[in-house]
């Protein structure tokens, strides 16, 4: 029973604040100015892109400025490859198979280029995200232009991470140095890592078609959750909190969603929902996710309207399909000795921290 308690409190804990709130704004920023500008020109479709790229602002919170800087663009890198593979596979009308293999060989590899980077947030989540959303809606527009709208919003979102810098004009020496690069130990970790992308990403997926349930892109990512840390205690407890925090956030969705309150109202709630989430990003997953679940919903539906009560369902049963196959990875397949730092590690642990001001 002691022990149940315990992990009762772990799973529950909220960690204290940290100037979440300079983060938040950051990223709400970054979020707001290109939503707004989509929705004066009529096109609220279209805030999928902008979004995905404006997730860029989420990296490198509590870093210098110049190693806020190469993170970010590092980043946005990322996403923008996993927003334009996304393009490209909806303007090619791929069949869903094709995108659970795709999804899952990307997953792998930049998996690999973000530990290389040592980006935190760990792990290549974001723009596994972004690939399976952007080829699960019907292209609005030429695929170049919504590549351009995801990396206008990604160059916006670096220039306000990088802004403070020029109140105060303080440069660290060495604070910008690359981390350590992938050989020996290292690499076996990465590469093992990669592979629990690889497997997790490619299960799920294969699940949920085979399943029928719709949406396979949605377990996908939820797989690659656990995985983002280190310890089977730590994957689980990650696991539990996206269960907890999306099956809220459903809660949250349908009273938006059955409402029917109008395009303009729901890319209103994308823009002023992305500040909570990034608030509680770092001191509580799952709580996080009582505002992300519905910011993610409410934009693929602008995108792509469907009937709700489906949209809600399919997310709820991908997202526990997903977990599981994400936990049942990184269980069987083990970090060699010596391997990739811990994910969840604090990045004070290969970088001396500077606090931005």
């Amino acid at each position: 029973m002691q022990t149940v308690r315990t992990h009762a409190r772990a799973v529950f804990a909220v960690a204290p604040a940290q100037n979440d709130h300079l983060a938040a704004l950051r990223v709400a920023l970054s979020v707001a100015v290109p939503s707004l500008a989509l929705l004066l020109l009529g096109r609220p479709d279209l805030i999928i892109y902008a979004v995905f790229g404006a997730f860029t602002a989420m990296y490198g919170r509590a870093e210098s400025h110049q190693l806020r800087l190469r993170h970010q663009l590092q980043a946005a890198c990322l996403l923008l490859a996993g927003v334009g593979a996304g393009i490209l596979l909806s303007a090619q009308r791929v069949d869903t198979w094709a995108l659970v293999a795709t999804e899952a060989a990307f997953a792998a590899l930049a998996s690999l280029q973000a530990d290389r980077s040592g980006l935190r947030p760990a792990g290549p989540f974001f723009s596994i995200f972004a690939l399976g959303a952007c080829a699960s809606v019907p292209l609005g527009i030429a695929p170049w232009a919504a590549l351009l709208i995801a990396a206008g919003s990604a160059a916006f979102s670096i220039l306000v991470g990088f802004a403070g810098w020029t109140r105060t004009r303080l440069w660290v020496p060495g604070a910008g140095r690359r981390v350590p690069p992938l050989r020996g130990p290292r690499l076996a970790g990465a590469a093992t890592q990669a592979g629990r992308y690889l497997i997790a990403v490619g299960a799920a997926g294969s699940i949920g078609l085979l399943a029928g349930i719709g949406h396979p892109h949605w377990a996908m990512a939820a797989a690659a959750v656990p995985l983002a840390v280190e310890g089977t205690t730590r994957r689980v407890y990650r696991g539990v909190h996206r269960i907890l925090g999306t099956f809220a956030g459903l809660g949250v969705t349908a009273i938006i969603l059955f409402a029917d309150p109008g395009p303009t109202v729901l890319a209103l709630l994308v823009i002023a929902l992305q500040f909570p989430t990034e608030l509680y990003m770092a001191r509580h997953y799952g709580l996080a996710l009582v505002f992300f679940t519905p910011l993610i919903l409410i934009m693929t539906q602008l995108a792509d309207p469907a009937d709700p009560a489906a949209l809600i369902v399919d997310r709820g049963l991908e997202t526990l399909l997903g977990v599981l196959a994400g936990i049942a990875t990184a269980l069987v397949l083990r970090s060699p000795r010596g391997g990739r730092p811990a994910a969840g590690a604090p990045h004070s642990a290969r970088f001396r921290r500077v606090s931005p001001k």
